[in-house]
Formats: C-alpha cells, sequence, structure tokens
C-alpha cells in the first residue's frame, strides 16, 4: 500500500516540522488534519538526514505510540511499536524482529529545505 491513498494524507510539500525540532538520534510525532482523525507522522533524525513513516504498526495497523517517550528508540539504529514490541529499522522502516516479519512501515519521502523538513512531490 502506498501512504498517499490513506484518508487525510497530506499534500506535497506540506511542511511537518522544522529540522532543529527533531533531535539527532531522535524522533518527533506529528499529526496532521483534522484533530477528531489526525494522519499520524514518525520522524526520524541522523545528522542532517531525516526519515519518515506513518505511525501505524505493519502488525497491527495501531499507531507505533501517541507520545515520543513511548516509541522505544535506539538512536539512529530503530524504533519499537510500544503496543506489540514488534521493532522497525530507522532507515527504512524494515521489520528487524516481533510480529511484523516480513512487514514495514510506510516511508514517506521528504525534502529538507531551508531548515524546513516537508513532503516531497513524489516518492523517489
Amino acid at each position: 500500500m502506498n501512504w498517499r491513498q490513506l484518508p487525510g494524507a497530506p499534500a506535497p510539500g506540506t511542511v511537518l516540522a522544522r529540522l532543529e525540532a527533531v533531535p539527532d538520534g531522535g524522533a518527533l510525532l506529528a499529526n496532521l488534519g483534522a484533530e477528531a482523525a489526525p494522519f499520524k507522522i514518525i520522524l526520524l533524525r541522523s545528522g542532517r538526514a531525516v526519515f519518515a513513516y506513518v505511525n501505524r504498526c505493519a502488525h497491527f495497523g495501531v499507531p507505533l505510540a501517541e507520545k515520543t517517550e513511548h516509541l522505544g528508540i535506539r538512536p539512529h539504529e530503530s524504533i519499537r511499536c510500544c503496543v506489540h514490541y514488534a521493532r522497525y529499522r530507522w532507515r527504512d522502516g524494515s521489520c528487524e524482529s516481533g510480529e511484523c516479519e516480513g512487514a514495514g512501515l510506510l516511508p514517506i519521502s521528504l525534502v529538507v529545505r531551508d531548515g524546513l523538513i516537508a513532503i516531497a512531490a513524489d516518492d523517489a
């Protein structure tokens, strides 16, 4: 499934955060759109590289976490679902342990320009 097919998917160019808002080796959870049904995104940063995924566990479809401190971060390496403890690789979102084997998080292409992290025009 492509993340752009999900309800409430943000449009290309949507600014998600300032680069400095995401700590190096850390994460930021972003909620976009309607408060009643937000589109949830996880941003992970390694230096100037930022990775984004839909905040939805590949195993069960629930958010990996509602708060950053519950995400189970291994800086620059992996993140963990706080519900089922599935662990996903930082750089590509692939499942590395847990009941999500063979699956992965839905990646979101980004651009970082002038200190702003935004949704890219395509998924290249």
